[in-house]
């Protein structure tokens, strides 16, 4: 009996390995990927992104700024809508971008400063102002130009803007090069009285001059802009007379320079314009004069053209422009704009009718007059 129990259990010891060894089922060998744990029988929606993600992400997309600032080291910095720095530093702007076009204060293109540097390298745009004065505050901008042949488009989708304050506790006004200025109010869109400051946190205020007072500003007909100086959004003739800002900032208050407010209702369009001549009736060798008048806004200009006789003869005249400020006396102010023709030593072919067309913007008036040999 013993000796039976020895040889099954030795049996069972030598097949128990190869049993436990063996994998209940033969399985073709696993692909990659397929030891991955997979749900049976459970539908998986797909996932697609939110309307509300992908319109954002669009809107980051048309509204991308283009425009860094160079710091130290090598360093950049995106610019915000407004950059405070003081006088006397330079700056490095960088606009990305293969055809990149700027804009600046104007002045800075009017006496061609020396202190302003533009370059366009392969990959971006660069403005560089060095020694910078209180006068270099304003915009500054770019954009990115497409062009097709000789047509250029402003890219909108690729804009870079921000405005610096160039602080100067000096000047807390930004310097003009005149000590007046004119400013015409339109009953029909806004006047601005353009006292900027260099310092984004004074306070500023609005004078009158005669009578000696300040002017509310209630934010609402008047409001003021740090950006661009007093607005008047509804201007009327109550409104005119000479003012002047005034700026405090730690100090002694600062006054701007003085703004001559006149009110301007002319009716839109193109010029009215009457003619006349010195005589319509002219002897030989007499000279003549015709006048073309035209009435029209103090700030829109007016050009003339002559049709004359003598003009396919290429008779020689003389022609002379000016234009000067009226009151029309009820607190109104108008532009008179004349071109003068002249003609000495009246003779035949001088004989018929002198054309004058006088332009604006809104466009022109063609009016007549007849000169006859006496």
């Amino acid at each position: 009996m013993r000796l039976w129990v020895l040889l099954s259990l030795l049996l069972l010891q030598e097949t128990l390995p190869h049993v436990i060894g063996q994998p209940a089922k033969s399985k073709r060998p696993k692909e990659p990927g397929e030891n991955k744990i997979k749900p049976v029988n459970k539908k998986v929606k797909p996932k697609t992104p939110k309307i509300k993600e992908r319109e954002s992400a669009d809107s980051s997309l048309k509204s991308q700024s283009i425009l860094t600032q160079v710091m130290d080291k090598g360093r950049f910095q995106k610019l915000a809508a407004t950059l405070s720095l003081s006088a006397g530093q330079s700056i490095e702007l960088r606009c990305k971008g293969s055809n990149v076009t700027w804009n600046y204060p104007s002045y800075l293109d009017t006496f061609k400063d020396s202190r302003l540097s533009i370059k366009q390298l392969d990959r971006y745009g660069q403005l560089i102002l060095a020694n910078s004065t209180a006068a270099d505050t304003g915009e500054y901008s770019c954009w990115l130009q497409l062009c097709n042949g000789n047509k250029c488009r402003k890219d909108e989708t690729k804009t870079g803007s921000t405005y610096i304050f160039f602080t100067d506790k000096e000047e807390l006004f930004v310097p003009t090069p005149s000590y007046f200025e004119i400013v015409y109010l339109n009953p029909d869109k806004p006047a601005v009285i353009p006292c900027r400051v260099t310092t984004p946190s004074a306070k500023v205020t609005l004078h009158r001059e005669f009578p000696a007072e300040e002017i509310e500003t209630d934010g609402t007909d008047i409001i003021y802009d740090v950006k661009k100086g007093f607005v008047y959004q509804h201007p009327t003739s109550d409104h005119k007379g000479i003012v002047y800002c005034k700026a405090e900032s730690q100090g002694a208050p600062q006054i701007s320079i003085k703004y001559h407010l006149l009110y301007v209702e002319v009716p839109k369009g193109p010029p009215s314009t009457t003619i006349a001549a010195s005589s319509n009736r002219a002897e030989v060798s007499d000279s003549v004069h015709v006048i073309c008048t035209a009435l029209g806004e103090p700030d829109v200009d007016v050009n003339f053209r002559w049709q004359y006789p003598g003009q396919e003869f290429e008779r020689p005249v003389i022609i002379q422009n000016f234009w000067r400020l009226i009151n029309r006396g009820t607190g109104h102010t108008t532009r008179i704009s004349k071109s003068v023709l002249l003609v000495e030593d009246f003779e035949a072919r001088d004989a018929g009718n002198y054309i004058c067309i006088a332009q604006n913007l809104q466009g022109e008036t063609t009016v007549a007059t007849e000169v006859e040999l006496n």
